[in-house]
């Protein structure tokens, strides 16, 4: 495993971390045996970084995760959890709280449903546009000096939000969408970032299946899948992008690599300050992610997969109207 720097005094992770979410929620069913399986393949393949949320599943991702990781030195996970986003029983999204009191509230929760001492890397998944960051920073920071939380995060923040909030306290890490099919980051956040000293923790990688190599457009996805309202996965938008990803099959085959692996690897050439989440849920799909780590791309290959995927040709949001309103990363 190779591995990278958190921040700029920042801990040492894994260069790929294993995204939690989809084993609880969003993507339909999981197996639950075949969830915890996966991470421990994944602790003994040197990943270290296991990204989860106090509202995946509504508390069910961290009690997964509590199970798979008993009996591991708890040195050996780097745990990121985000926390703000509200639920109903019935599932469905009622707002975010980034309210310092309810800050608090929802780590008092997390560490119990995890079974640790401290959280390492603890991050607001949505700005409260209701509540200046500098209040919700500021109770994350209090956290720390209690000796609950090591290192602070963001989550789809902008420049002026991730500026206000490292006024406070040193952020290590941005969790923000990045992948072939989602460059907007490249334009002010990147940069910005790299001035700061904060590290890039990228979701979305495979764009949730489009840039995994085996995405058809006749898939039929479950009720409660969340790419039903998924723009990229909608019509002729489904159509053209996966018109990109057959363009990068023949890249790949002439790597000896499947696509998703061009895709992974392609993001871990952007800089040592970015760190994938792999979101995957069975142990096949973790060996195929874990072998982008051994493909070498060079400049050449990196320009013509650039060329072949130009950021302006992906069809359609990341997420839907009303949902892009909730990120402060895109105002």
């Amino acid at each position: 495993m190779k591995l990278r720097q958190l921040g700029t005094n920042g801990p040492t992770v894994s260069a790929l971390g294993l995204g939690c979410m989809g084993m609880s929620d969003l993507y339909g069913n999981a197996d639950r045996k075949e969830s915890i399986a996966t991470i421990h393949e994944a602790l003994e393949g040197g990943v270290t970084t296991f990204d989860t949320g106090d509202f995946y599943g509504v508390g069910h991702n961290e009690l997964l995760l509590r199970e798979a990781l008993q009996g591991t030195k708890r040195d050996n996970a780097f745990i990121a959890v985000k926390f703000g986003v509200m639920r109903a029983p019935g599932g469905g999204w009622i707002g975010v709280d980034g309210r310092p009191q309810a800050v608090k509230n929802f780590l008092a929760y997390t560490l119990q449903r995890l079974g640790v001492d401290y959280i390492d890397l603890y991050q607001p998944a949505r700005v409260d546009p209701n509540v200046p960051i500098e209040e919700t920073v500021g109770a994350i920071a209090d956290m720390v000096k209690a000796g609950y939380v090591r290192h602070i995060g963001l989550s789809e923040a902008g420049v002026e939000t991730i500026r206000r909030a490292h006024a406070v306290h040193p952020i290590s890490a941005l969790q923000i969408e990045y992948s072939l099919f989602s460059r907007g980051v490249e334009a002010e956040i990147l940069p910005a970032l790299r001035e700061l000293g904060i590290s890039l923790s990228a979701y979305g990688v495979l764009s949730r299946g489009l840039l995994s190599g085996t995405w058809t457009k006749d898939r039929t996805l479950g009720a409660y899948d969340f790419r039903n309202h998924a723009p990229r996965f909608a019509g002729e938008n489904l159509d053209r992008n996966l018109t990109l990803v057959d363009a990068l099959r023949e890249i790949a085959h002439e790597k000896d690599a499947t696509v998703a692996q061009i895709a992974i690897a392609w993001v871990l050439s952007r800089g040592a300050d970015i760190m994938p989440l792999i979101g995957a849920r069975k142990r096949t799909h973790l060996q195929d992610a874990l072998g982008a780590l051994k493909l070498e791309l060079t400049a050449a290959d990196l320009q013509r997969i650039e060329s072949i995927v130009p950021a302006e040709a992906v069809a359609g949001e990341r997420y839907a109207t009303d949902q892009m309103k909730m990120l402060d990363s895109e105002r």
